[in-house]
């Protein structure tokens, strides 16, 4: 027998309860919290989808290893199994732990960024980007146009532009670019994987003009599953043979260890070039702690170690894949505007097409993402011209190229269940999106402004 219903791979051992509110409750919190979901507390959000990075349940495994945590703080054996589990994934000489993605971003960038540098990716996340720009270069995004167009369909919607990239290097001159980056998955395009072939012939252009090429690797795993579905010789090869191809094309890679290993906390900056290895460590040592910690303690590091394992296995990811497919059907099927297909780690509600009558300086996606707090306790998080837009000269809107909302799946947290409640209340607002309003920033920091910015409605 070949069962057709994909079940959760694992067993439920310890549960957390769930504090149900009025939407009379939530009207007030989310006035309070200045319409941003962010700002509201966990305690009083229903279905916390506001990301995917952190927010893993951990195994009876990982949980094990943290009980056997090393606290020394240079050359624990934690830090050595850490290591011997991202090189067995990466094969790269060098593996330097952080507390997390941007952790590493920030030590990375600030040694090769600067102003005048230029670094172009498929679509650069928030943090990414943030940590390009505080240092005054530019980050720029370089995806392929099927990519920007929510309701066509394409296996490889992640991919970057190669004839573009090619192009950018000649303009900006290979010398400003001093690494070229790819996110896999594409979070910021959709959660849309990038094909191997996508990643070999970014490589070939980087080698040609002698430029690095490092992965954005948060999602590998997930990637590598997409690839075995996907792209042709590819089905009968593990994810572990697949995740070593696609890192064995890169000169190095940053992780946030939140999203594919499974854990709450921890990353990694891995690299072959020693100098620049050196560099990292030294700067490492100032911002984070001692090479062979990085800011975790030993038991993360346990943790890391063993999610990282867990994650290849493809009982897991077809269940992972699945999962949030059959959340983006039954969307689909109701005439939700989302984008096509459902990527990896979450569904991308279209907003200019679920609200095309709220113009982007009034950031349809925030209106979705408050009234699906108002009407069912969903938390997500806008991905549009909140989270990217900027502003010209004289301070108008430069609006971002999509806007969206973004639904992030914890892994292994929610069940089917869940999932077909969070369907009838998206439904539901869809349904009534003639009634939702546009809304309007109050106050905005200087960068990364969506974490904290406060808004009120447009009347």
């Amino acid at each position: 027998m070949t069962p057709k219903t994909i079940i959760e791979p694992f067993k439920i051992k310890v549960v957390e309860p769930i504090r149900f509110t009025t939407r009379d409750e939530r009207e007030k919190l989310l006035k309070d919290a200045g319409y941003n979901p962010f700002m509201l507390r966990a305690d009083d959000v229903l279905i916390d989808l506001l990301t995917d990075s952190g927010t893993s349940a951990m195994s009876a495994k990982q949980w094990a290893g943290i009980m056997e945590g090393d606290e020394s703080y240079a050359g624990s054996k934690s830090f050595y199994r850490f290591e011997a589990a991202v090189n067995k994934i990466t094969h790269m000489k060098h593996i330097i732990p952080t507390h997390q993605g941007r952790a590493a971003e920030k030590i990375l960038f600030s040694i090769v960024g600067g102003p005048g540098k230029y670094f172009p990716n498929n679509t650069h996340f928030d943090t990414t980007r943030a940590n390009i720009e505080f240092t005054r270069a530019e980050a720029n995004d370089l995806l392929v146009e099927i990519g920007k167009h929510p309701e066509k369909r394409a296996d490889f919607k992640g991919n970057m532009d190669v004839e573009k990239l090619e192009a950018f290097i000649k303009e900006k001159g290979a010398e400003n670019i001093p690494l070229c980056m790819l996110t896999v998955t594409n979070n910021s395009g959709g959660g849309q994987p990038v094909s191997m072939q996508n990643i070999r012939e970014v490589k070939e252009v980087c080698n040609k003009y002698n430029i690095p090429l490092f992965l954005d690797a948060c999602r590998f795993a997930e990637n590598a599953y997409f690839i075995k579905m996907r792209e042709p010789g590819y089905k009968d090869k593990s994810v572990l043979e697949i995740a070593q191809e696609m890192f064995s094309y890169a000169d190095g890679a940053t992780m946030s260890a939140k999203k594919d290993a499974l854990v709450n906390i921890g990353g990694f900056l891995a690299m072959n070039d020693e100098e620049l290895a050196m560099k990292c460590r030294n700067l490492l040592i100032v911002t984070e702690g001692f090479p062979t910690y990085g800011g975790l303690a030993g038991r993360d590091l346990e943790a890391v170690a063993q999610g990282l394992e867990e994650v290849v296995d493809e009982h897991y990811l077809q269940y992972r894949i699945r999962s949030v497919e059959y959340l983006g059907n039954k969307l689909v099927d109701a005439g939700v505007p989302i984008i096509e297909p459902p990527g990896g780690h979450a569904i991308y509600i279209d907003a200019k097409r679920f609200l095309p009558d709220i113009p982007p300086e009034q950031y349809p996606g925030q209106s979705i993402v408050c009234e699906l707090y108002l009407e069912g306790g969903v938390r997500g998080v806008e991905i549009g011209s909140v989270m990217f837009g900027k502003y010209d000269e004289n301070g108008k809107l430069i609006p971002a190229m999509m806007e969206l909302v973004r639904l992030a799946i914890p892994r292994r947290v929610y069940t089917q269940s869940h999932v077909d409640y969070l369907v009838e209340v998206i439904i539901e607002v869809f349904k009534n999106r003639d009634k939702l309003k546009g809304y309007k920033i109050t106050y905005e920091a200087p960068m990364l402004r969506h974490f904290t910015a406060r808004f009120e409605p447009v009347n």
